[in-house]
């Protein structure tokens, strides 16, 4: 069980569900694996309590990866720009996705609950049942007159990601590049003005992780919600376009809100090199950055596990969340702080946020 690890993890996002979805080398989320970061047996050797479960959708015609768009510059690198994509592939995977997850929900026989209030968040935190908050990575899936919104509200979806590195009909995401600051092009359409609204009524927690710096900023001129990217990290430590600036922060502080730690090695770098040799010390130095400026309270975990990213090998995947937690302890945090930065402060969040 989970309930036996001193500080249980609940985590901003990860991309497991795709990944089982395309079934990569058969994994079984039951199973153990070597593959990827996530299933739910390693889930309880590291104490993994729950998290995020991201629905991203991948180019329908699989024309390039992002590893075959990257370019390497004299001074570091970029991805070339990602395209909008149909809608309605959009609509189809997605439900086809949440159909797979409320599969592994029955068949998990109660050690899993895809959670839609912050009480019943808190019951799977106390009684070791890995909790699952539905998440849209982009919101491709959303029609302009919202009907589907209303529809996945109601199948579960209480997180939604505005934009991933891409365009779509509400906003315009980062493309992936180092060094250069999230000031990437312009803000949220006329639609994307009115998913805020329609997301603050319905209680559903927007998500600013991929949005450009513009975009942002119309969130938190928009929002009556606290401000939350999912899974970033200091834009001052390392100058990826995935990074939040001290602008960004300072909003993000002004509005309650929190910001997940990104575990991707190149948004952690001075150098951005995806080098898995770099120690966790460079991942506590962006926890010390942020607690700097949110405040311990608006610290917490956003991993990006199963995201196609490169970790710290001294963490790996979820099983080696007690070596991070014990780094942070031998720099200093103390309980308090850790309680809040693995799990407290994402429920604190959620109760501003959700219609509970």
């Amino acid at each position: 069980m989970i309930a036996h690890h001193p500080f249980p993890v609940f985590d901003g996002h990860n991309d497991t569900l795709l990944r089982l979805y395309q079934s990569e080398n058969g994994r079984d989320f039951f199973q153990e694996s070597t593959h990827g970061h996530l299933d739910l047996p390693r889930a309880r050797r590291g104490g993994f309590a729950g998290g995020f479960f991201a629905i991203f959708t991948p180019d329908s015609t699989l024309s390039r990866t992002i590893e075959e768009s990257l370019i390497i510059t004299d001074t570091g690198y970029e991805v070339l720009p990602f395209p909008a994509i149909d809608p309605a592939h959009a609509r189809k995977l997605t439900t086809s996705v949440i159909a797979q997850l409320y599969r592994l929900e029955r068949e998990s026989q109660g050690q899993v609950k895809v959670v839609r209030t912050t009480n019943e968040l808190t019951h799977c935190l106390q009684h070791g049942i890995l909790a699952i908050i539905l998440h849209f990575e982009g919101a491709e899936a959303i029609d302009p007159h919202f009907d589907a919104l209303e529809l996945f509200y109601q199948a579960g979806l209480r997180s939604l990601g505005i934009v991933w590195s891409r365009p779509n009909i509400f906003g315009h995401g980062v493309p992936f590049q180092f060094p250069h600051t999230p000031d990437t092009g312009p803000g949220l359409t006329d639609s994307g003005r009115e998913l805020v609204r329609v997301c603050n009524q319905l209680g559903i927690m927007l998500d600013l992780a991929h949005i450009n710096e513009q975009g942002f900023f119309d969130v938190a001129r928009l929002s009556q919600a606290p401000l939350v990217v999912t899974h970033s990290a200091a834009y001052t430590l390392c100058h990826s376009t995935r990074n939040l600036t001290d602008r960004q922060l300072d909003a993000i502080k002004a509005s309650n809100g929190v910001v997940g730690l990104n575990f991707e090695v190149c948004n952690l770098r001075e150098d951005a090199h995806d080098d898995s040799d770099t120690p966790l010390s460079v991942m506590v130095k962006h926890i010390d950055y942020l607690v700097y400026r949110l405040g311990i309270d608006g610290v917490a975990f956003g991993s990006d596990f199963d995201g196609g990213i490169t970790t710290a090998r001294e963490l790996g995947d979820v099983a080696g969340l007690p070596h991070f937690i014990a780094a942070l302890r031998e720099h200093g945090y103390d309980e308090a702080s850790l309680r809040k930065l693995t799990h407290e402060n994402w429920l604190r969040v959620l109760r501003l946020t959700w219609k509970d």
